[in-house]
């Protein structure tokens, strides 16, 4: 068999490994789990991931999870340009510090952006929950101004002249927030042109075609969920929050 990836393109790890593949025309079967219906805590895909989480790859028999995982292994097994992934070990070097950094710092807090401003209220019909919000948005704009200095600095790109897999994941994080109507690019330039230049390098159709779910996702204020996955999901919620 093929190549398949399970991905659900409201996510942002999701989107990173999509726009990665088709950019660098690796064939692959697009696996669908909708995330809103509750397909990731199913027993087929269970089978695939039994931790319930996307984006999962299979490559015949072989199983990988996690997204910073799979972008390595995608790099390493196609003939990607290697700006990616730079050779040079101090570049690499620099997109590996990044991608560290990043899990904490950028991609957990977005998540539980779009989660507090969109999501929590769908799934639990009650308000936004501000103060948590605000906070939320806080420590982001602390970590932005972080981005912009220590990894950034006077760069067009994170690891120097070219964009890497580092400014992917970043750039594509970022949506999050924005779909859910957060800024994060107002009053920033330096960022506002570094993501310009990011959507350029992979081009801005496929950027729009991997970013058109969540730019959709604040539709879902005037939607039901599912009853059943409403009460399961609202558990589970509450424990989060």
């Amino acid at each position: 068999m093929g190549l398949e990836l399970y991905l659900d393109l409201l996510s942002a790890p999701c989107r990173a490994v999509f726009i990665f593949l088709e950019k660098n025309q690796i064939h692959f079967d697009f696996q669908p789990v909708d995330l809103l219906q509750g397909e990731h805590g199913s027993s087929e895909f269970a089978s695939v991931n039994s931790l319930g989480k996307v984006p999962a790859l299979k490559d015949g028999d072989f199983i990988l999870t996690e997204s910073v995982a799979i972008l390595l292994y995608l790099n390493r097994e196609n003939d990607t340009e290697d700006h990616w992934y730079p050779e040079d070990w101090q570049a690499r070097a620099r997109v590996d510090e990044f991608l560290s950094w990043q899990h904490l710092a950028i991609h957990d807090l977005c998540s539980k952006i779009l989660w507090l401003k969109v999501l929590f209220p769908y799934f639990t019909d009650k308000p936004v929950m501000q103060d948590k919000l605000d906070d939320a948005l806080e420590e982001l704009k602390a970590n932005l101004q972080q981005l912009e200095e220590k990894f950034l600095q006077d760069q067009p790109f994170i690891a120097g002249d070219h964009v890497s897999l580092a400014d992917l994941v970043a750039v594509v994080e970022l949506m999050q927030p924005v779909g859910a109507g957060c800024p994060v690019f107002e009053e920033r330039p330096k960022l506002s042109e570094w993501r310009e230049l990011v959507e350029e390098a992979v081009g801005k159709e496929l950027f729009r075609e991997a970013h058109d779910k969540i730019l959709k996702v604040q539709e879902l204020s005037g939607q039901q969920a599912d009853p059943l996955l409403k009460e399961k999901m609202t558990a589970i919620l509450k424990k989060m929050m």
